[in-house]
């Protein structure tokens, strides 16, 4: 059976730094991909980043360019999201996802992702 853990999230200050990881268990994704989402309260559930769990490409949503960064750990299988510059709007649950297609499909797309982790929550105050 397969688990994603996230922890690291917080309250921190605008213009603040978190970094939230992703321990998986139970199975390796290979070439897959892992991905984080956010969700804010009365919105849909939005894509932030994703990458290969074995590294080396990354995906980045417009509003986190240039402030995220995702990284991966395959000998631990464990993603982060480093967020830096954080911002009020950023305020969400983050989720971890998990995805075992080689190609990529549909990585900004929710329902393309096989395994969820429980979601940590993220508040930046202004």
């Amino acid at each position: 059976q397969v688990q994603l853990i996230e922890s690291g999230g917080g309250l921190v200050q605008a213009g603040g730094s978190l970094r939230l990881s992703c321990a998986a268990s139970g199975r390796t994704f290979g070439s897959g991909f892992a991905g984080w989402f956010r969700q804010a309260p009365g919105k849909e559930r939005e894509f932030v980043a994703a990458t290969r769990w074995g590294g080396g490409v990354t995906y980045y949503s417009d509003s986190v360019q240039g402030r995220f960064t995702i990284t991966s750990d395959s000998a631990k299988k464990t993603v982060y999201l480093q967020m830096n510059s954080l911002k009020p709007e950023d305020t969400a649950v983050y989720y971890c996802a998990a995805k075992s297609d080689p190609l990529g499909i549909g990585l900004r797309t929710p329902r393309t992702y096989n395994y969820w982790g429980q979601g940590t929550q993220v508040t930046v105050s202004s």
